[in-house]
């Protein structure tokens, strides 16, 4: 089996004070993605010189905004090739993929580690958000059209930064009309997982409600599981079939928490 882990980091410099590239280090993955490193190329690279993922091979795509966003991809294996960026989009750090092998088939594997934009109902952080998820469904079709001609898989992970349904978040109610649930939005998930990928998330949970992967440092929300699940692994049909499970990593306290998110592991075989 080999495993791949999502997580937003929320801030790569804060989870590693907190013992979050402890917890990355010991999860026993072949693939860690993460989301809002907010971090240079070297301030990357010290911090993860400083760990146990010290001699893993790392992927970097940063935003030109010092601070802001980020995606990173670390692989236990060389990658083949590694492409930063997605349309227009390309210095925002919020897309990154890197091509491996799968183990024993030796098929390619693309693995993307996705910040998608957190929007704002009605204003042009939610236009540009929507053209994000645009550019993502134009690749994430010439994926799936690869993998149903038997020429590799994919699995794009991340913080997409949408609840698809309402077990996708405590109080769906009160969001509604609010961005992550927008309808609008998740209309493009149900395109996504009507044209060749799979959910593995709520595939291997259940009906829900949750396991959410987000809440708010403030007030009572982690502690009430007041949470949204906006983290996924999203496969492509051929490499989804080969899911054995997929677990939430949330802490076992507010006071063990080294990000707002917990990280997501999917095992495949």
């Amino acid at each position: 089996m080999f495993s791949v882990v999502t997580a937003n980091v929320n801030g790569v410099r804060a989870a590693a004070r907190r013992g979050g590239l402890t917890w990355l280090a010991d999860s026993g993955a072949d693939v860690l993605c993460l989301q809002e490193v907010r971090a240079s190329d070297e301030q990357l690279a010290a911090v993860l010189a400083g760990s146990g993922l010290a001699g893993w091979q790392v992927a970097h795509a940063p935003a030109t905004a010092a601070g802001r966003a980020g995606v990173a991809i670390l692989t236990a294996q060389p990658t083949s090739a590694v492409r930063p960026g997605l349309a227009e989009f390309g210095d925002q750090g919020r897309w990154l993929e890197a091509d491996l092998a799968l183990p024993d088939s030796g098929a390619v594997l693309t693995v993307v580690s996705a910040y998608v934009h957190t929007g704002e109902a009605d204003t042009e952080r939610q236009i540009e958000k929507f053209a994000f998820l645009d550019a993502m469904s134009v690749r994430m079709s010439e994926l799936a059209d690869r993998s149903a001609a038997g020429l590799g898989e994919a699995v794009i992970t991340g913080d997409l930064n949408v609840a698809h349904r309402e077990e996708d978040l405590k109080n769906w109610k009160g969001n509604r009309g609010k961005a992550g649930f927008l309808p609008e939005e998740r209309a493009y998930f149900d395109r996504w997982f009507g044209a060749g990928w799979a959910d593995l998330g709520r595939r291997h949970a259940g009906p829900g409600p949750g396991p959410y992967t987000w809440w708010s440092w403030r007030g009572k929300a982690f502690d009430l599981d007041s949470g949204w699940r906006i983290d996924y692994l999203l496969a492509t049909d051929g490499l989804a079939r080969s899911t054995v499970k997929v677990e939430v990593g949330r802490a076992a306290s507010y006071a063990e928490r080294w990000s707002d998110h917990a990280a997501v592991t999917a095992w495949f075989e």
